[in-house]
């Protein structure tokens, strides 16, 4: 499954107003591994950024002048996402833009060209009602380090996306990157022999009071995240 977690940076906050995209981060996952081919564009919006964007972003008008045209990147964004799960933090700000780009570029809407998108707000917020559920409180409940975020950017937030997407969706703990390719069957070179586990003796360690007590109780943390949807207890 191949899934693709983006973010952008804009002039201002309305599409409707005119404001315009200057910065498109994508980072690709496959099967729950991030691949390392990622895409980072930036765009020269023709006009300047709101005073509050540039305090968010930090991009000025001077950095992007040189900068290509949304309407000639459009086809390298277009073919990198083509068929992809795409996941976005509040993605109708995003696809708002995407899409407000995409007609001055003549094309359809971002959504007819990829599989789905995941709003991961969304997912936040039925996981988590009634809490703050922005990328940097979620980042700090999940133990995200954000501590290099003191401005916005597209390619850090979708990087900061992808670790608390990994723990919203309680796959695993970190995202890894293949270093080279798929991994083989054989060892990291393809050449080491596999080691049979026959060859090792296992032992067995009784569980405490304290760690029985303590795993009990990220069940129950757990089940509070979910809102009440595990099946274990139902299983017992």
């Amino acid at each position: 499954m191949r899934q693709i977690f983006l973010d952008t940076e804009t002039t201002g906050l309305s599409p409707e107003g005119g404001d315009r995209l200057i910065e498109i981060g994508c980072l690709e996952m496959v099967n729950r591994r991030m691949t390392g081919n990622n895409l980072h564009l930036y765009v020269n919006p023709e006009r300047s950024s709101s005073e509050e964007a540039l305090k968010v972003h930090g991009i000025t008008d001077e950095f992007l002048a040189d900068k290509p045209r949304f309407a000639d990147v459009a086809e390298q964004l277009l073919a990198y996402v083509a068929d992809a799960e795409i996941i976005i933090h509040n993605a109708a700000f995003d696809v708002g833009f995407l899409d407000a780009e995409l007609r001055r570029a003549r094309r359809d809407a971002f959504r007819a060209h990829v599989a789905k998108v995941t709003d991961s707000l969304l997912m936040a917020r039925e996981m988590f009602p009634g809490k703050s559920n922005s990328l940097d409180a979620l980042c700090r409940r999940l133990e995200v380090d954000n501590s290099n975020r003191t401005l916005h950017g597209a390619l850090l937030d979708a990087g900061l996306l992808a670790e608390v997407y990994i723990r919203l969706t309680r796959g695993q703990d970190s995202l890894v990157i293949e270093a080279g390719g798929a991994s083989s069957a054989h060892g990291a070179s393809g050449t080491e022999p596999l080691l049979s586990l026959n060859t090792f003796t296992l032992h067995v360690v009784a569980v405490s009071d304290e760690e029985r007590s303590a795993h009990e109780a990220v069940l129950i943390d757990l089940d509070k995240a979910s809102g009440g949807k595990t099946v274990w207890r139902r299983v017992a």
